[in-house]
């Protein structure tokens, strides 16, 4: 239940006076700033120079700097550079074009410029630090290999500056023919050919194989290993038949796995084919196959990696198998093995086994976390899931301080102008060493400039002190209200979808092609107009704000009277019915919790969790009907008990 601290604060936060802001379009400026922006993408310094004349003392002039200095950065001289980083020494700017200037840098080979730099440079950034070792390694200091060899693991094409230090690496016999062929196996596993074609370059003509054959073993697996050549002893031919399996292990697992127990058995080494298993059972268990626990067993001593141990575990709370989950979760890392999830799923798997006392250890080691799986281990131990005792409400005194920070000034001014990727890059800056009361004061800043993502991202960083209110905010709280019920829906389920969505920005829009507060397809908004009966709908509407409510809870509510639990809804709003459907067991019912943690695509995963964490806390800032998260995520009933549905929703 809600603390009373909590329930009396919302009222006095939620009423404060917004603060002032520069008007927008002050002295005419913003078409300037716009146009000076447009020239720098385009790679025009003679307009950008001509738009920044008409900005002078404006409040991003360190943008229009950068900007100019950017766009000629590769002929810049060494005292210009100098220059702006150290005038612009405290503003994000700084450390953007140091970033580019250290890539200049590391390219040419300047060394000394670079150490200078790369002293002052604050993000870990893999390209920066692949140069850096490059440049100990050019001083002899051997030690950098070790630490390099990181770079080998990466699961994607690499930078310029990590290329030319494995060049070196390879020149220098730090580089195996087998760590080749591992780092092209990791990446197949991630579906990376391009990147793995090019790993296969360092390889000497006699060791690489046939260009033909690896094609079709990224392409067409199955016809591949269906016409395997009559012999798998030279090495190259014997690791693309490997490759072919790991991608036809993506395709189809089970027939796979009836090619590992046939044909590949006696081609194959045990060690790869024991990695092979390792790979069907992972892609079994993200597809819920009955026999992914036993796929994982035929892995045996194999590595697995993070990733596949968790799946392992998922496997295991499907089957009902607790050993399963905890065999898993203890072969995890250090680091996977302490987070939320397995930390509660640990002591679950305990709990199943009778041993109560070390359950309860378990969940009292997250259960004041306030996020899905801190709700849930508090339930566990008979409470009930609330926000901190400590809901911090930042004083005058530290609004006034933050209104003057010029670093969050240039970031709303930036979001103001929509040039939301640098203003919201400017602001995460700007608040990187703030402790909490900074926090929860640049939180209310932004909230009383209704940009609600940064509040909200803001107020999520503090560690002691909290401020629940800004966690949580309820801009339309009237609209959300009438639509909701409207729509027979929860509100505070639909706030905590939109929170997922949006974050409350009302332009938002995704690559996808999804708008507004509720993050609305075109197709779909089309599809429930008519659905609805709503008059005059325009596509171009789709962003104002009761249209979007309109359209988002209208989809809502026929998605849950489609699949008949807010679970299902939550991942169907995300990832499509049709996926939501069957993910279900096909056999029995499945726990919320185990249908939640065992959804197979990451994204989906995460936002269900987040859309139902979030309700309980919306529930108990509006101090309506307040449901404990474990009785929200309820029982996802079985496929073959389900309604078919033949109107599949877009």
């Amino acid at each position: 239940m809600i603390l009373k601290e909590f329930r009396n604060l919302a009222t006095a936060v939620l009423l404060a006076a917004p603060i002032a802001l520069p008007a927008a379009g002050a002295n005419g400026t913003d078409e300037a700033v716009l146009a000076a922006f447009d020239a720098y993408r385009a790679g025009d310094p003679i307009k950008l120079a001509r738009e920044t004349k008409k900005l002078e003392g404006h409040l991003l002039t360190p943008w229009l700097e950068y900007w100019r200095v950017s766009l000629s950065l590769e002929d810049a001289p060494r005292a210009e550079v100098r220059e702006f980083l150290s005038k612009h020494a405290d503003a994000y700017v700084a450390e953007r074009l140091r970033g580019e200037w250290l890539r200049v840098l590391g390219r040419r080979g300047e060394w000394d410029e670079f150490e200078r730099e790369a002293a002052a440079y604050g993000e870990d950034e893999l390209e920066v630090r692949c140069y850096g070792w490059t440049r100990r390694l050019e001083q002899g200091d051997d030690s950098a290999f070790a630490e390099a060899r990181i770079v080998w693991g990466e699961p994607r094409e690499l930078p310029d500056g990590c290329a030319s230090l494995v060049d070196t690496m390879v020149a220098r016999g730090r580089i195996s023919i087998t760590d080749i062929w591992q780092r092209v196996r990791v990446l197949f596993e991630a579906g990376q050919i391009t990147a793995a074609k090019t790993t296969l370059g360092y390889l000497q003509k006699s060791e690489s194989p046939d260009e033909r054959s690896l094609a079709e073993a990224a392409r067409r697996p199955k016809r591949f290993l269906e016409r395997l050549p009559a012999s798998l002893e030279q090495r190259p031919v014997r690791e693309v038949a490997v490759l072919a399996a790991v991608r036809y292990a993506r395709e189809d697992p089970e027939a796979t796995a009836e090619l590992l127990l046939g044909p590949l058995e006696a081609r194959l080494s045990e060690r790869e084919t024991r990695y092979l298993w390792g790979r069907v059972a992972l892609e079994g268990a993200r597809q819920h196959h009955p026999d992914a626990l036993d796929w994982f067993a035929r892995a045996g001593d194999a590595p697995l990696d993070d990733e596949q141990l968790a799946w392992q575990a998922r496997a295991g709370m499907r089957a009902g198998d607790w050993r399963a989950v905890r065999v898993a979760i203890d072969r995890m890392s250090p680091q996977e093995r302490h987070i939320p999830t397995w930390t509660y799923w640990y002591g679950r798997a305990l709990a199943a086994s009778g041993d109560e006392a070390a359950a309860r250890a378990h969940f009292l080691r997250i259960s004041g976390a306030p996020e899905f799986y801190g709700l849930l281990a508090a339930e566990e131990l008979g409470g009930a899931g609330a926000p901190p005792r400590v809901n911090y409400t930042p004083s005058e005194e530290e609004l006034d301080a933050a209104r003057r920070d010029a670093g969050l000034a240039r970031a709303l001014e930036l979001i103001r102008l929509g040039l939301r990727n640098e203003g919201v890059l400017e602001w995460q800056f700007a608040i990187r060493y703030y402790d909490d009361p900074r926090l929860i004061a640049a939180a209310e800043l932004a909230r009383r400039a209704e940009v609600y993502d940064r509040a909200i991202h803001t107020a999520d960083r503090t560690v002691y002190l909290h401020n629940f209110e800004l966690r949580y905010p309820v801009p339309y709280r009237d609209l959300f209200g009438e639509y909701a019920k409207n729509h027979g829906l929860d509100e505070a389920w639909v706030l905590g979808l939109v929170r997922q969505e949006s974050r409350f920005v009302t332009e938002a829009r995704s690559s996808a092609g999804a708008a507004g507060l509720m993050q609305v397809m075109p197709r779909t908004a089309r599809y429930v107009a008519s659905r609805i009966g709503m008059r005059n709908y325009r596509a171009k509407s789709v962003t104002e704000v009761q249209t979007n409510l309109n359209l988002g809870t209208g989809y809502l509510r026929l998605v849950l009277a489609q699949l008949g639990h807010p679970v299902l809804a939550s991942a169907a709003y995300n990832a499509g019915p049709g996926r939501a459907r069957r993910w279900r067991d096909p056999e029995k019912a499945l726990e919320g919790a185990i249908y939640t943690e065992t959804i197979p695509f990451g994204e989906t995963r995460r936002y269900v969790k987040k859309v139902m964490a979030n309700s309980v806390f919306y529930s108990q800032l509006m101090q309506v009907e307040q449901k404990p998260l474990k009785q929200r995520l309820g029982t996802i009933p079985p496929r073959n008990g389900a309604a078919s549905q033949d109107d599949e929703l877009p």
